[in-house]
């Protein structure tokens, strides 16, 4: 979504956006008392760089676009390209995060095999330097920014080998864990590794939305309550001064060429119940009211975010409507083909390959599907015009591709077997 230029401009989305709305964004986020921390992906999840042909090269295992080859000067300076245009639109950022998580197969590429094999170089070493040479360029170039990273590549890094680096002095880690149960303790004592190893001011990072399906179509509140509960615990548990902050991440994909998991409108409750939660240190019937008030929602139950139950805060149209969709749309197209009595037992797919039917239960299939299509079409519609006024039109193609048109397709094409069934008997020449 950010607008690359010159060799840049390949990695442009189709709908990025334009300098002037990243200046409209900024300041509409100052005006709201918030601070914008730009990331730009610089080791994984550099697919969105690396599917590109003419960047292919730069692939740290050739098969693979997701991980940086990190021994070439071209994808330093590349990633310092991509750094330096962010950072031209972020003037005075405080922060950048350079990702740097989920480095897979690093290690794997032909100069990396012939890296490790000269004594003592190590993966944990490959990872290392080429953070530190990521971080020294956001040093030199935007002296006032400190970079932060995912921390899931230091994890398994010794205390000494930390640090030996550099790496301590020039960035720091978020440690990130979005499950419902996640380990108070351990996080504590890799908390107490990581300052012992000399990195000043620590983040976390927990999920609102994302992280519990690739293709996830409703959030669901309570893990990503319990999520941010144990975070609670995690921050209770070590020195006051550890903690820079928390992030709170909303996925909206798994990775680059996974599908869209929950939109933002469907999440908004969920965020507003894990703020209210950090804030509060807790989530009592008195925090729970205040979200419900400010959503305007009667319930946070995810089966009750339906008709006027949804809430009134924007985008709450558009989870009234998924909800709907999620929770019926499949389950009544399966309700019809696979479990009732007249279409299991006189319309099944050997009758429906052979178009072959007793003509009177065409009288108890057809009115039932053509209700039911219907009906779903109609709520369809006013999905896709509630979607189409937030997002682009790629998207909504896709959400509804994946998440709605499979069903309507069932439905439509059991109406076109009954048509061709109904119609003159090939055998016979008559009607049925």
């Amino acid at each position: 979504m950010f607008p690359y230029e010159g060799h840049l401009r390949l990695l442009r989305a189709k709908h990025a956006y334009s300098p002037s709305e990243i200046k409209e964004i900024l300041h509409l986020a100052t005006l709201n008392e918030l601070e914008v921390i730009p990331l730009v992906q610089t080791f994984g999840h550099m697919e969105f760089v690396l599917k590109h042909e003419a960047l292919a090269h730069l692939r740290e295992v050739a098969l693979f676009p997701n991980t940086l080859n990190p021994h070439k000067a071209e994808s330093l300076a590349l990633v310092g390209a991509m750094i330096d245009q962010v950072m031209a639109l972020h003037p005075g950022a405080r922060w950048l995060h350079i990702g740097c998580d989920e480095v897979y197969y690093l290690g794997e590429g032909e100069d990396s095999r012939q890296w490790l094999q000269q004594e003592p170089n190590t993966r944990a070493e490959l990872c290392l330097s080429y953070m530190e040479a990521v971080a020294s360029h956001v040093q030199a170039r935007h002296p006032t920014t400190t970079p932060l990273v995912w921390d899931d590549m230091l994890r398994d890094i010794p205390e000494d080998q930390l640090s030996a680096s550099r790496v301590p002095q020039l960035v720091e880690p978020v440690l990130w864990d979005y499950g419902a149960d996640l380990d108070v303790h351990s996080k504590a004592l890799l908390m107490e590794k990581y300052r012992k190893s000399g990195f000043s001011w620590l983040w976390a990072a927990s999920a609102f939305k994302g992280a519990t399906g690739a293709s996830q179509a409703l959030t669901p509140i309570e893990h990503h309550l319990r999520n941010h509960m144990q975070w609670l615990q995690v921050a209770g548990s070590v020195p006051a001064d550890t903690l820079q902050g928390i992030v709170l991440t909303g996925w909206q994909r798994y990775d680059h060429f996974s599908v869209l998991c929950e939109l933002l409108p469907v999440g908004i409750p969920s965020l507003a119940v894990c703020l209210q939660v950090l804030l509060h240190g807790g989530f009592a019937e008195n925090v729970k009211a205040r979200v419900e008030n400010f959503l305007g929602t009667s319930s946070l139950e995810a089966t009750d975010f339906r008709s006027e139950r949804a809430g009134s805060f924007p985008g709450s149209d558009i989870l009234n409507l998924i909800t709907q969709v999620s929770l019926h749309l499949c389950s009544s197209v399966d309700a019809l083909l696979e479990r009732d009595r007249y279409v299991t037992g006189w319309f099944s797919p050997y009758h429906r390959r052979r178009k072959f039917i007793h003509p009177v239960m065409i009288q108890h299939i057809q009115p039932q599907a053509h209700s039911l299509l219907a009906r779903w079409s109609v709520l369809v519609g006013e999905l896709e015009a509630a979607l189409q006024r937030v997002f682009y039109p790629d998207a909504v193609e896709e959400w509804l591709e994946e998440n709605v048109r499979p069903s309507l397709r069932r439905l439509q094409a059991l109406l076109q077997d009954l048509g061709e069934a109904a119609g003159p008997r090939p055998d016979s020449g008559q009607d049925p």
